[in-house]
């Protein structure tokens, strides 16, 4: 299922802040510069905005979609913050939807979509993974590109080798517990996080997030049943070819 936050989105930046946005960017770049440059791009499960608006900032016209509205609300605030003397090649813009990535719609297809941050793990079966791919297709013109990435299952393995995760910051700290389902290859990831209010007071919440890992070859076999006719997989930010020591995998699919 997709990801539901709530409480989380109001520290979700603080917690996220070393998390690799900048190679995102630069692989969306750089799949684009190999598959064509769009103009209008979807970032499906855009979260805070981390990724939508330096696209927008450089020139994009993007749609973020996300199933929070919390999320959304964080994200659409940032934006609204952002410098108007910001030099631009050319005008920018935004539009933030409340959309479930499994049924996404617009008026008019994009050039692009991309989904980064590994989003698509947290669809846990195997249908919604399909039906997140023919939403896509289907939102994209013909020849139009979606770039995303996922966690292969050895992450997952890793994640629940390593466990527990622990964050102590200034005004927002964490304990985190992973519990690796192996049949399914499903992790559950059980947060108790700690964050300083206004009146420097700490509130505790709660917060639990599944994720599946799905075999690249399923993945790339799902893509074609969809529509798409050219998929590469590819591995850690980069334009190379994935291996099974890939710690993060990368799909461009064109229509």
């Amino acid at each position: 299922m997709t990801r539901s936050y709530g409480q989380f989105a109001t520290v979700y930046d603080q917690l996220m802040e070393d998390m690799p946005y900048a190679e995102w960017l630069g692989f969306a770049r750089a799949g684009w510069s190999r598959y064509g440059m769009p103009a209008s791009v979807v970032d499906l499960g855009c979260g805070t905005g981390n990724i939508s608006i330096p696209l927008a900032r450089s020139g994009f016209h993007v749609y973020g979609i996300d199933l929070s509205s919390d999320m959304l609300t964080v994200a659409r605030s940032k934006w609204d913050e952002t410098p108007q003397g910001l030099a631009r090649p050319r005008p920018g813009t935004i539009r933030w939807l409340q959309q479930d990535m499994r049924e996404w719609e617009l008026q008019e297809p994009v050039d692009a979509v991309i989904s980064f941050c590994d989003c698509l793990n947290y669809l846990t079966e195997e249908s919604d993974i399909e039906a997140a791919f023919r939403s896509t297709y289907s939102g994209l013109r013909s020849g139009g590109t979606f770039l995303f990435d996922m966690h292969p299952p050895k992450q997952l393995i890793r994640y629940a080798e390593e466990q527990p995760f622990v964050l102590d910051e200034k005004d927002v700290a964490y304990i985190w517990t992973c519990d690796f389902e192996e049949e399914r290859c499903e992790i559950e990831h059980s947060l108790t996080i700690f964050a300083r209010e206004h009146d420097s007071k700490f509130s505790r919440f709660e917060e639990t997030h599944v994720q599946r890992a799905y075999d690249p070859d399923w993945v790339e076999a799902a893509l074609r049943r969809a529509g798409f006719q050219s998929v590469d997989r590819y591995a850690d930010f980069e334009l190379k070819p994935a291996d099974s020591e890939s710690e993060r995998l990368f799909f461009a699919a064109v229509k």
